[in-house]
């Protein structure tokens, strides 16, 4: 691979939306599209949001997902047992589970309401420890962490502080351009 350094394949953290732990979801919408707007179209688009605190520091992320979920405050109560489910669902108890909760009986008609009143740490993601990544770590180092956390991004430090995020779709195209250099 042409590139073997987390360093030279994350998106440097002032190119990847970012907003404030108090900013609302209505916020946080605008910024990733903001920030969209001005991405390299020839790459994949950002599908989350990095949470600052006041000091500037990176102390959460958004997911597309998880905007979806804060839509409906009855998924915390499911959340909650959320590791027991990850095994698959049948399709019978998904209804089941949307019928007994009662959840998503008025899907748009609340959603400009919803998305004011929603603040951003109220259902954030806190990265954990297997999620940080040095920015002169090997590639091979940060596929392992990808694969065996299976995540869908990292955030890349110097030192203590996070300077980008390392994407599975940057991630998965440097290694499909590396295979298809391969000689047959």
């Amino acid at each position: 691979m042409k590139t073997h350094r987390v360093k030279n394949l994350m998106v440097p953290l002032e190119e990847y939306a970012t907003v404030n732990e108090n900013a609302s979801l209505f916020e946080a919408v605008f910024e990733l599209e903001r920030i969209q707007a001005k991405f390299d179209p020839a790459r994949y688009r950002h599908r989350a949001v990095l949470v600052i605190d006041d000091q500037g520091h990176v102390v959460g992320k958004v997911s597309q997902l998880d905007i979806l979920r804060s839509l409906e405050p009855k998924y915390d109560e499911i959340q909650q047992r959320r590791e027991q489910y990850r095994s698959g669902f049948t399709r019978q108890f998904l209804k089941s589970l949307l019928d007994n909760y009662d959840l998503w009986q008025k899907p748009m008609d609340d959603i400009c309401k919803k998305a004011v009143q929603r603040k951003i740490k109220d259902f954030m993601y806190t990265p954990s420890e297997g999620e940080f990544v040095n920015e002169n770590a090997s590639l091979d180092e940060a596929i392992h962490q990808l694969v065996m956390g299976q995540q869908q991004s990292l955030l890349v430090v110097r030192k203590d502080e996070i300077v980008g995020i390392l994407r599975l779709t940057d991630v998965f195209a440097a290694v499909t351009d590396a295979i298809k250099q391969c000689p047959i």
